[in-house]
């Protein structure tokens, strides 16, 4: 599962710089590797996706698996 978690890290990061060269430059990077709305592009974006998804509804398991403890935020 570790596997996995790196695998929709890299994801998610993927995803993250994509949208940032978009909002900042107007530039999107997977358009320009894979063609706009190719087959892969189309793919990548399935997957940013799926791993976004995957994120949120394991990220207890997820922390679990590589022992790092989420500290709830103190609210005054």
């Amino acid at each position: 599962m570790k596997t996995l978690d790196v695998i929709v890290g890299a994801l998610l990061i993927i995803g993250g710089l994509n949208w940032g060269l978009v909002g900042i430059f107007n530039f999107n990077l997977v358009n320009a590797i894979f063609g706009e709305m190719t087959f892969l592009s189309r793919l990548i974006y399935v997957l940013v996706g799926l791993s976004a998804i995957y994120d949120v509804l394991m990220i207890k398991a997820i922390s679990a698996r590589w022992n790092l403890h989420l500290k709830r935020p103190i609210h005054a």
